[in-house]
């Protein structure tokens, strides 16, 4: 019970890695918010682990920045201030020749991938400064550090959000508030589909790994476990890659 006593937020907690996450802090004794768009889908991730901890559901698009400054307004009312936040939702709507991307789907993408996490920072940060501890947690990916194949705008999010990781960690440092990333390679979600549901590009990915298989949401979920808890608080600024060993190649 690592995380007894402490208040989490997880964006994006319906499914995949966020979910993984939100429930490994769950299990670990912390109160979890879990922020995703669908209420209905929130609810049934609390449902499957009322017996693993406490989960409160809070409908979100983080997307969106009076949503959020709704949501933030009302976790903090409601806890005060929290321990951790974990920036993980994402979308990617275009993959594609990078010459086909279009502005639309720019400034999603920039919303969802990168403001998000922005301004959620800058909401939970403050108390996190003013009790002198906390740890945030970004998703990034494999992608911000190595450009995917047609997948322009995802690889451009994901590399900002690593400079925000790192900038912020610098400025909060000082007040106690750790702040990293997490880089995925290839995980089985729904948001990665299109790489491994694909045979052929499935095989490319799995052909450069060093460990050649698909990873699993909930190995992503440990490595965010660690760097949530008390056993890391002498890292911060970091990319942690977890992807088999395909930037090896």
């Amino acid at each position: 019970m690592i995380l007894e006593g402490k208040v989490a937020v997880v964006t994006g907690a319906s499914r995949g890695i966020g979910r993984a996450i939100a429930e490994r802090f769950a299990r670990e004794g912390a109160t979890t918010v879990i922020c995703g768009r669908r209420e209905d889908a929130l609810q049934a991730v609390a449902a499957a682990n009322r017996t693993h901890g406490e989960m409160v559901p809070m409908a979100c698009n983080i997307g969106r920045g009076e949503e959020v400054a709704h949501f933030t307004s009302a976790v903090l009312e409601r806890f005060g201030a929290i321990d951790i936040l974990v920036n993980n939702a994402a979308t990617n709507v275009q993959q594609g020749p990078a010459l086909e991307a279009d502005e639309g789907q720019f400034e999603k993408m920039m919303d969802v991938n990168v403001k998000s996490a922005f301004r959620l920072i800058r909401a939970f940060a403050p108390g996190m400064c003013e009790r002198g501890q906390g740890s945030i947690v970004n998703i990034a990916s494999t992608a911000g550090l190595r450009p995917q194949n047609e997948s322009l705008l995802y690889s451009m999010t994901k590399a900002a959000l690593i400079m925000l990781t790192k900038s912020f960690a610098l400025e909060l440092g000082p007040s106690g508030v750790r702040v990293n990333a997490i880089a995925p390679g290839l995980i089985r979600t729904v948001l990665s589909e299109y790489f491994w549901k694909d045979a052929g590009r499935g095989s490319g990915f799995l052909d450069r790994q060093a460990i050649r298989r698909i990873g699993e949401p909930e190995e992503i979920a440990e490595v965010a476990l660690l760097l949530a808890g008390g056993n890391a608080g002498y890292i911060t600024g970091e990319i942690v890659v977890v992807d088999r060993g395909f930037t090896l190649g």
